[in-house]
């Protein structure tokens, strides 16, 4: 499922994409991540990654931001109280995505939107405690668009008690609602790429300086990843409903 890799221009070493797993924001699908992504972001981004994009686990408990914008259905990967210190089915969407990543992958790293976006930087921390993702290889990258923190403190204080070493791209919005907790979540990170754009919780599009920035986290991640000479010469970004 998805694309593997193509070969370098002027080798004969088919280079392997480096291949994610990208959870989408809450109360939509990962059809419309998709669309958010490869919708908005240039070939020359895109085909250097073999992106996957399911759907959470859960179906909407309520109106999704999105109607109107993008078709239903939507999904939701964990429920939470009003202030966000409550969570319900956490542990089950964990369950779920190492069960993705077994039955899809192996995955080189995570891609998150909004609440994706939380997800994908706690499971890394998470992992590296041997609380999460047990099963599945270490995630090596992360793309974060729009993240927090969990802000409960049982979770918090496991997911980012230490510094997560983990090469990572961060979008921090000037007018997104989330900016001062992805600020925060940033500090959690070993020497993280950072692309700041004007817009609010969304995903942006990338101008001359975030596309630069963007080459150079992809550059880092393809001198990281040996060629993989079984590779196929096909792209695809895939969605799973």
């Amino acid at each position: 499922m998805g694309s593997l890799a193509e070969a370098d221009e002027g080798t004969n070493h088919p280079r392997r994409r480096p291949r994610f797993l990208c959870l989408h924001g809450f109360r939509t699908s990962g059809a419309i991540m998709r669309t958010q992504v490869v919708g908005k972001w240039p070939e020359e981004v895109t085909a250097r990654l073999d992106l996957v994009f399911p759907d959470a686990p859960f179906p909407a408990e309520g109106k999704s931001d999105v109607e109107g914008i993008f078709s239903p259905p939507y999904y939701e990967w964990f429920q939470f109280d009003k202030d966000f210190m409550e969570y319900t089915n956490l542990d089950e969407c964990f369950a779920y995505i190492e069960d993705l990543m077994i039955q899809h992958g192996p995955f080189d790293g995570l891609m998150g939107f909004s609440q994706g976006a939380i997800l994908s930087a706690a499971l890394v921390g998470l992992q590296s405690k041997g609380i999460a993702l047990t099963r599945v290889p270490k995630v090596k990258y992360l793309i974060i668009i729009g993240g927090a923190k969990f802000q409960s403190q049982p979770v918090a204080e496991r997911a980012y008690a230490a510094a997560i070493d983990c090469t990572s791209l961060h979008f921090l919005g000037d007018m997104d609602f989330l900016k001062k907790h992805g600020e925060a979540l940033l500090e959690s990170f070993v020497k993280p790429y950072v692309i700041r754009h004007p817009r609010g919780h969304t995903v942006p599009r990338l101008d001359d300086k975030s596309l630069e920035t963007m080459h150079d986290f992809l550059q880092k991640i393809e001198n990281d990843l040996p060629s993989d000479e079984t590779s196929n010469d096909k792209h695809e970004e895939v969605y799973m409903s």
